[in-house]
């Protein structure tokens, strides 16, 4: 029973021994500032938020402010989505970028409903939607605005291209690139991490690029989407983006920094956020590595991935390590665990690991009883005559 597992986690608490579901730490003293990290597509998976949705009001209100938002953009229920038996909507990069805004945006919110609150936000390509939101650089009808009608214009290059995923430095991929006279069709769409590099291009000279890695024990993935994202392929959509999201209104920031991937720097004026920078987003070379390598210099070293699925979490440490920086990485939910109790877990990694305190009221109910505590007895010694 859940009752007969909270007691033997306390008895091993007690003996300073491991238990399923105990969650122990010791928190540096200097734990430095806090980041969310928001990924591009990736963390994505069928049932994400459904748990979530059902088990938390948290979650729950801040998924449908989200819903709401989208909703005008869009002529799909994002509710009905990410809560229904039908997964076709993983397979459209028009319903998938969406719903994974929206999901992030309600976990980063959860967060800070439960007194987790970021001194700045990183975002991975479409994750810098979500984390321009979360900073307060754009509301959220202009977030969801761009992240709609961005990735609805992506599906008139589907089939034109594709994204592979490179276990090696961005000097050597580069190299390997330009030594084999790939460089026409192939360019480096992302430096995640010191071993992890991003390439796009056409779908013919990626599978030359993988067939060549797997000859020689490189390890390399292809990613699943049909078009090539930060490279010249986005070109063709420049005027037409531009366009499409010529009216929105950038907002300053105020108490949360935003760490550009696209500049790698710490946007101070964040009203520059305007068209041309997400059509830039979405054209360049994700900077994320360089832009982590910035934020630990700048004494940020606890880094919370607010996403169904930690995708960014090993660059971090990677990119960590190069720098001898101590940092905590922390995940919100994993694919196929997206329950109450593993974002509750995750919240007492951070409160373990970084003493943070954690507001435990939203958990609660609103007016809870209070359980009387038997009384202490009080300690005595007989004297004997």
């Amino acid at each position: 029973s859940r009752r007969g597992e909270l007691l033997d986690a306390l008895a091993a608490l007690a003996r300073g021994e491991e238990a399923p579901g105990l969650v122990t730490g010791t928190a540096r003293e200097d734990t430095g500032r806090t980041v969310f990290v928001f990924p591009g597509q990736g963390s994505q998976w069928a049932g994400m938020g459904r748990d979530l949705y059902q088990t938390s009001p948290v979650f729950r209100t801040h998924l449908d402010t989200c819903a709401q938002a989208l909703d005008p953009h869009t002529g799909w229920n994002l509710v009905n989505t990410l809560t229904g038996t039908d997964d076709t909507w993983l397979h459209h990069v028009d319903t998938v970028q969406p719903a994974l805004f929206a999901t992030m945006v309600a976990l980063a919110q959860t967060w800070r409903t439960y007194g987790i609150e970021p001194d700045a936000v990183i975002g991975h390509s479409q994750g810098e939607i979500a984390a321009a939101h979360i900073a307060g650089a754009l509301t959220l009808d202009d977030a969801a605005r761009i992240v709609t009608l961005r990735s609805r214009t992506l599906k008139t290059l589907a089939g034109t291209g594709g994204m592979t995923s490179i276990n090696l430095p961005a000097t050597h991929v580069q190299e390997l690139l330009t030594t084999n006279n790939w460089h026409h069709h192939l360019t480096i769409a992302a430096h995640n991490g010191p071993t992890n590099t991003i390439v796009a291009g056409t779908p013919q000279a990626l599978d030359t690029l993988t067939t060549h890695c797997e000859h020689h024990n490189i390890r390399a993935r292809r990613i699943p989407v049909d078009y090539a994202s930060h490279s010249p392929h986005i070109e063709p959509l420049h005027h037409h983006l531009t366009t499409l999201l010529a009216d929105i209104n950038p907002q300053p920031t105020t108490h949360i920094a935003f760490y550009s991937t696209l500049t790698n720097t710490h946007i101070h004026d964040t009203t520059t956020l305007n068209a041309d920078y997400w059509y830039e987003n979405l054209r360049r070379p994700v900077q994320f590595e360089a832009t982590t390598r910035t934020l630990l210099a700048n004494g940020h070293t606890t880094y919370i991935e607010t996403s169904p699925h930690p995708v960014l979490t090993t660059s971090i440490q990677e990119t960590a390590e190069h720098t001898t920086t101590h940092t905590t990485t922390i995940p919100t939910l994993r694919r196929d665990h997206g329950t109450l109790t593993h974002l509750l877990t995750n919240l007492a990694h951070a409160h373990t690991t970084t003493n943070t305190p954690i507001n435990w009221t939203p958990h609660h109910p609103t007016n809870p009883t209070p359980t009387n505590l038997p009384t202490y007895p009080f300690q005595h010694q007989h004297y004997w005559l």
